[in-house]
């Protein structure tokens, strides 16, 4: 498996602009599928954005869809997710996973597709 770090959490006010990291130790995201959830407390996990290494596609959850970017540095062996336009409702822990890439996109939006899971890094946004 892949250990995963990520970091660029933090608290800002609604309508600012935060940038994610996934970084990636012991492998690179060569071959990986990448993805992005969130968990707010009490809720369950949800997804937010995933870049497949077989088709090159970027997946969004419809509550981000045009607001965030999902992007690879190979170079860096990090996965970026681009938070704009934030909104209280984005408040969350926020996670990268990653998966050897399957052969097709279909499950990349669902958490069972991923086994490495970063530690989290929080989101705060305020009103």
């Amino acid at each position: 498996q892949v250990q995963l770090v990520e970091s660029g959490g933090g608290l800002v006010q609604a309508g600012d602009s935060l940038r994610l990291s996934c970084a990636a130790s012991g492998r690179t995201f060569t071959g990986y599928d990448v993805g992005w959830f969130r968990q707010a407390p009490g809720k369950e996990r949800d997804f937010v954005a995933a870049s497949s290494w077989t088709s090159g596609n970027r997946y969004y959850g419809d509550s981000v869809k045009g607001r965030f970017t999902v992007s690879r540095d190979n170079a860096k062996n990090t996965v970026y997710v681009q938070m704009n336009s934030l909104k209280p409702e984005d408040t969350a822990t926020y996670y990268c996973a990653a998966a050897p890439a399957a052969i097709n996109d279909l499950d990349l939006s669902r958490d069972y597709h991923y086994p490495s899971w970063g530690q989290g890094t929080q989101v705060s946004v305020s009103s």
